[in-house]
């Protein structure tokens, strides 16, 4: 016999009237936006990679029977890092081939930049940046490097043809500067371009990226929660009818998982179809070094799909976990006879979790795998506990209430907690994040060796010399400049311990540029470099964490805000018929409106301001760990995040309130 759960469903959809498309159209919409914020996260996670990836060759990996020399060095201009690969092939040796974005391996004296260096190049006078290079022959000019040997449009790369005696491929142009150097400079003879060292701009992308999913991860889930329970009310009354009518339980979540499942995968390929779409947009985005090429946010037909089908099912299954009491007691919820209250146990499993979590975090011996595991595990014990707190705050509002639309409020949290938290829990949760990151600062600004050029010296015997030196070429490059030569072993200075001399240039970032292209030529081959180079392991680390940090707080207020918004236009739609009972005893249109604010304010101000609390203690730990202190400054942006992520849950919830003047607009004439 032929099953009669797909024609039933048809029928009951058609039927269910404009209502019943509106409640289908946001479900599907909060499909599309959690599909779309989770494949822009996850792009960021692979596109990281395949950055990371093609910075490697850069790296020089020494061959037993290496073929050239190459030579990793790093300077700066106007603060940004520039990676310069010089190469040279050794005589009698078989040819090297060439690195990857060029076409052949570079000869003595050609220089390949990227294309962003390019147009640098030609901004700059050639005092603060082009005279760090070779020349070009005459009527000749630099070559370019091509897409395979850049990780960015965006990135500052040069490729240098130099003999192999060069003082910039010796041994000692590759150390020197200490513990500053931490993967900017390296050398070593090569036999090709296979290296596996991802560049210290790019190593630590994809695990900052990585961090924003897990932070996003749950109010995207939040959010299909939602989509999953939009109509549930009205979904409940009719199928409890069908329930009564003989429909068997097997029938009854078949119906919805197939009505469900239908909306979802809809909102969620749209969602993911939009995100194909805007990748040429989105490859815009500055994240670490720049801006990305567009086939390196692709995520692949795997994440594409997997995506869409985690949204969808978890819409089909918050909708069918709605269903127990239809299943179990369809005259009761018939006749909405059927309290929805909570129990103490959600309070005590809260407590046991977050118990749990405060002595594993009091060792600081966790791996990034546990501290991801404690992060689910918090989010997953606000969960739970956040409609016991809605039920309880419910209940001592009605007993403080003084006006009427308090008390329709306090009703209302009491009545249906668990639906009240699902307006709220996206900012709740995305507190969380905007405690943890506006407050987090971690390893040094490098402010004492600002305005510093430092060059190193092969011995201190040298350093009186390369002083005098380094005063007639600043002094040729109109450079004022305070020139001191620092004893070897002073670690507390910008030339880590190294013996050399530390220039101190006044005039600003143009001039300190000045000074590093000038004093290119002196001392014992390694560049000339700034507090840039000095703080860029610090930075590299810090900067990523800006980076997540901005995309995580935007997404989540725009997770909960489509959230909190569709939420509440899925609760007039479904409270139609409680409105409509209560215009037509004579509750005035604002009371109704402010009653449904006043719903969200009061668990909102409790809960938020607890997991705002709680993101500010894991900054702190997080800070403690890495041995740096919080970011005092942050508490401001700390204050305008939340207040923005309020407004914007405000206005969304605003956005309703023609729905409500709607579906309250002439009670008499409605069916139910």
């Amino acid at each position: 016999m032929r099953s009669p759960v797909l024609p039933l469903t048809w029928h009951l959809t058609r039927a269910s009237g404009r209502r019943g498309v509106q409640s289908h159209l946001l479900a599907a919409g909060a499909a599309a936006v959690g599909a779309f914020v989770m494949l822009v996260m996850i792009a960021a996670t692979v596109g990281a990679d395949v950055r990371a990836d093609r910075t490697a060759w850069r790296t020089p990996e020494p061959a037993r029977n290496g073929t050239a020399v190459q030579a990793l060095a790093t300077t700066y201009v106007r603060g940004e890092p520039l990676t310069v690969v010089s190469l040279a092939q050794l005589p009698d040796r078989a040819a090297t081939p060439a690195p990857p974005g060029l076409g052949t391996f570079p000869k003595k004296g050609e220089v390949y930049v990227s294309p962003a260096l390019a147009e640098l190049l030609h901004k700059l006078p050639a005092g603060q940046l082009a005279g760090r290079f070779p020349k070009p022959a005459p009527h000749a000019s630099y070559g370019t490097i091509g897409e395979a040997g850049l990780a960015s449009p965006d990135e500052l790369v040069a490729v240098v043809g130099r003999a192999a005696s060069d003082p910039a491929m010796s041994e000692t142009a590759a150390t020197g500067a200490g513990y500053f150097d931490q993967d900017q400079a390296a050398r070593a003879v090569v036999a090709g371009f296979s290296g596996t060292k991802q560049s210290l701009f790019t190593y630590g992308d994809q695990a900052a990226a990585l961090l924003g999913v897990v932070l996003l991860a749950m109010p995207v889930v939040v959010l299909s929660s939602a989509a999953g329970r939009l109509g549930a009310a009205r979904r409940e009354q009719r199928l409890a009818a069908l329930r009564l009518a003989g429909a068997t339980p097997r029938q009854i979540l078949g119906m919805t998982a197939l009505e469900a499942a239908a909306v979802g995968a809809t909102g969620a390929l749209t969602g993911a179809l939009s995100y194909v779409a805007a990748l040429p947009a989105l490859a815009e985005v500055p994240y670490g070094i720049g801006s990305w090429y567009p086939g390196q946010l692709w995520v692949g037909a795997e994440w594409f799909a997997g995506v869409v089908l985690a949204v969808t099912a978890l819409i089909t299954v918050s909708a069918v976990s709605t269903l127990r009491q239809v299943v179990s007691s369809p005259l009761g919820v018939a006749q909405q006879a059927n309290p929805r209250r909570t129990r103490m146990i959600r309070l005590v499993l809260f407590l046991a979790a977050l118990a749990y979590i405060w002595r594993s975090t009091g060792g600081g011996q966790l791996k990034g795998r546990d501290y991801v595991v404690l992060l689910l595990m918090f989010y997953g014990a606000f969960w739970l506990v956040g409609p016991w707190v809605v039920d309880r705050l419910g209940r001592i509002a009605a007993r403080c209430a003084r006006r009427p639309a308090t008390l329709l409020a306090a009703r209302r949290l009491s009545d249906d907690p668990r639906g009240a938290w699902r307006t709220v829990s996206g900012l709740v949760l995305a507190g969380f994040a905007a405690g943890f990151f506006s407050v987090s600062m971690l390893g040094t600004d490098g402010s004492q060796y600002r305005d510093q050029v430092a060059v190193i010296t092969a011995n201190a015997a040298d350093a009186r010399h390369t002083a005098a030196e380094a005063r007639t070429l600043l002094d040729r490059a109109n450079v004022n400049a305070e020139i001191s030569v620092v004893p070897e072993d002073d670690y507390d200075s910008l030339l880590g311990g190294s013996p050399g001399i530390v220039a101190r240039v006044s005039g600003g970032q143009a001039r300190l540029d000045t000074a590093v292209t000038a004093l290119g030529s002196v001392g014992s081959g390694h560049p000339p470099y700034t507090q840039d180079y000095a703080t860029a392991g610090d930075r590299s680390i810090v900067d990523r964490v800006a980076d997540v940090s901005t995309a995580t707080l935007a997404l989540s207020f725009v997770v909960a805000t489509a959230s909190a918004g569709l939420t509440a236009a899925a609760n007039v739609l479904d409270r139609r018929r409680v409105y409509g009972l209560l215009r037509l005893a004579g509750t005035p249109l604002r009371v109704l409106d402010r009653a449904r604010v006043r719903e969200t304010v009061l668990p909102l101000v409790v809960l938020a301001g607890g997991t705002v609390a709680t993101g500010v203690y894991g900054s702190y730990k997080f800070n403690h760990a890495f041995g740096a202190s919080l970011n005092v400054s942050g508490a401001l942006e700390l204050a305008v995040c939340v207040l923005v992520g309020a407004l914007a849950m405000f206005a969304a919830i605003s956005g309703s309130r023609p729905l409500l003047r709607k579906v309250t607009a002439d009670p008499v004439q409605a069916p139910d």
